[in-house]
């Protein structure tokens, strides 16, 4: 777990170096070269450690909502609501039967 945890911060942080290299390309003129030399370092060692990450499994649903502009935090929420809301069911069905036993019992 910790490993994956690490590749997936390099990977953050290697896509937070090529943003930095393309707002720095998009505003000054000075060696590009250069620029473009570390923006294509980056890409490939972005693409490198993003190979490492394949055992981090994230939901569709999650991928669809960040297409969609929305945060992805609301999935979390729903799907902690809803466990919440079955598991709220599901103590109301065992607290009927733990009743049914009791009358159970006491009629034997």
């Amino acid at each position: 777990m910790g490993s994956s945890k690490q590749n997936l911060n390099q990977v953050i942080n290697s896509i937070e170096k090529t943003l930095g290299i393309l707002h720095q390309l998009s505003s000054f003129d000075v060696d590009i070269a250069s620029q473009l030399n570390n923006l294509v370092f980056e890409l490939d060692n972005m693409a490198k450690l993003g190979e490492k990450c394949h055992s981090i499994k994230v939901p569709m649903e999650v991928l669809n909502l960040i297409d969609n502009g929305k945060n992805p935090d609301e999935f979390t929420r729903d799907v902690l609501n809803n466990c919440i809301a079955k598991n709220q069911i599901t103590k109301g069905k065992v607290d009927a039967f733990k009743d049914l036993r009791g009358h159970l019992l006491e009629d034997l």
